[in-house]
């Protein structure tokens, strides 16, 4: 089982009952927690999400909007006794941010902290029953993409002999702020699931290509030509209040589109 549930699905500020960018992907029983926007734990306590449950934590990019809220975050672990390990994967300089709060503090974390810098592309993890691949996005500093796939095991009877075969592998592509970029086409082709932010609307183009972000159009190109699944829209912009223009303009290029909604679990399906 594969599904990814939208903590936050806004830009830079919380406005119109949206927050900044944080989701968590259910890989079985495993949860891995993508982006930490400062809003990321009244999001998690308001979904009844188990963040004791998460031992890996991807960062996208140093924009406030997606990690002001990890340094929080890894202080509640702390203050609740956490023991479990816990990995954090991140573009190199996140380790110097986290290193120097801890130094003017005085603090220290009470588990075990392992920092796994993000310098090239490649998988990031590889776990019993699911991979995670990180692929470059042309954002105005170093960002990155993430790619989760899930292969079932082949179903057997109790002599060992194979009953069923395995299910294909599942794939949800995390692809996080960008300006349009068909580069990332060759790392996430063929996803079930597609989460590319959608910053501004069609009339936006120039500001969005100035901005280093995406149009709903321009996102739903990326899905077509990904041949995706299905496509979910996020990182909007707070000049809009209304979000469905952004679906209808997003289905006249990819109909199997839809607004990415905080709360809301979508399950990554063949």
């Amino acid at each position: 089982m594969l599904a990814v549930t939208i903590l936050g699905n806004n830009s830079a500020l919380s406005m119109h009952d949206r927050h900044q960018t944080a989701q968590v992907v259910t890989a079985n029983d495993q949860l891995f927690l993508v982006d930490c926007g400062e809003s990321t734990q009244t999001q998690m306590q308001r979904y009844k999400i188990r963040k004791s449950k998460i031992n890996h934590i991807f960062i996208s990019h140093l924009h406030g909007d997606h990690y002001y809220g990890l340094p929080g975050l890894l202080n509640t672990y702390s203050l609740n006794n956490r023991t479990e390990p816990l990995h954090l994967y991140a573009t190199p300089a996140l380790k110097e941010v986290l290193d120097l709060m801890l130094k003017v503090s005085d603090s220290h974390f009470g588990f075990e902290f392992i920092f796994h810098p993000i310098t090239e592309t490649g998988i990031l993890l590889d776990l019993p029953g699911i991979t995670v691949a990180c692929f470059p996005v042309a954002h105005r500093i170093a960002c990155w993409g993430f790619l989760f796939t899930v292969k079932e095991k082949p179903e057997r009877i109790k002599d060992g002999e194979l009953m069923r075969a395995a299910k294909p592998s599942l794939s949800y592509a995390y692809c996080a702020d960008t300006k349009y970029d068909e580069s990332i086409l060759s790392h996430v082709s063929g996803c079930n699931l597609m989460y590319h932010e959608t910053t501004y609307l069609d009339d936006q183009t120039e500001k969005a290509e100035a901005r280093f972000h995406s149009t709903s159009t321009q996102a739903a190109t990326i899905a077509l030509k990904a041949n995706a699944g299905r496509l979910l829209l996020g990182h909007f912009s707070s000049k809009y209040p209304d979000l469905s223009p952004f679906e209808t303009e997003s289905r006249q290029t990819f109909p199997a589109s839809e607004i990415s909604r905080e709360g809301v679990t979508y399950l990554v399906n063949s």
